[in-house]
């Protein structure tokens, strides 16, 4: 019996995320006049070079807090490898946030394992704080670009919403013109 509940308790934190914070909520694109600006960070890459958020800054920024050892974080890596491959040329960018305790050691493997195409930090509590305190993993945040936060996914959320976001947002040319991007095939629920 004890068992069975431990089980159960494991299943349900991994299907809403990994850490305290509430269950997923989809989160709706802000108005651009209610957006607050999103810190700035400087964190390493797996090459040593250092990585500013608002070297970003013109681009639309998927920015993932995330850990190797989290399952949600795992289920959401290929999207974000696709959503790199097919709107980088676009103004978009993926950066990931790896929370790992054991840095690199850890990360690079993952990185390696899983083909991962986009640029990787390893983060701290400091930038988790800078954030509003990253309590949960994975912790997602859609940045206009201008700098701004749009919307923040805590817990897994699905592909599609992921991929309305980033057309919401490459939508929003700077000149104000809209522009309309093909979802890749095969977005739906959390496939």
């Amino acid at each position: 019996m004890r068992l069975a509940s431990i089980a159960t308790v494991f299943a349900a934190l991994w299907l809403a995320g990994c850490g305290s914070a509430p269950d997923t909520v989809r989160a709706a694109v802000r108005a651009e006049k209610t957006r607050k600006p999103a810190p700035d960070f400087q964190l390493k890459d797996g090459d040593g070079k250092i990585v500013k958020l608002s070297d970003y800054k013109g681009k639309v920024v998927l920015l993932n807090f995330w850990a190797t050892w989290c399952g949600p974080c795992k289920i959401e890596i290929p999207w974000f490898v696709e959503f790199e491959q097919n709107y980088r040329d676009k103004g978009f960018a993926v950066l990931g946030v790896a929370m790992d305790e054991e840095g690199w050691a850890a990360v690079k493997p993952f990185v390696a394992s899983h083909k991962v195409n986009y640029r990787m930090v390893i983060g701290d509590d400091m930038t988790a704080q800078k954030f509003g305190g990253v309590e949960s993993l994975p912790t997602s945040f859609m940045i206009d670009r201008e700098g701004r936060i749009a919307a923040v996914h805590v817990g897994l959320v699905s592909k599609k919403d992921y991929a309305n976001d980033i057309a919401q947002l490459l939508g929003n040319a700077p000149d104000g013109k809209a522009s309309i991007l093909p979802v890749p095939a095969g977005i739906g629920g959390t496939e």
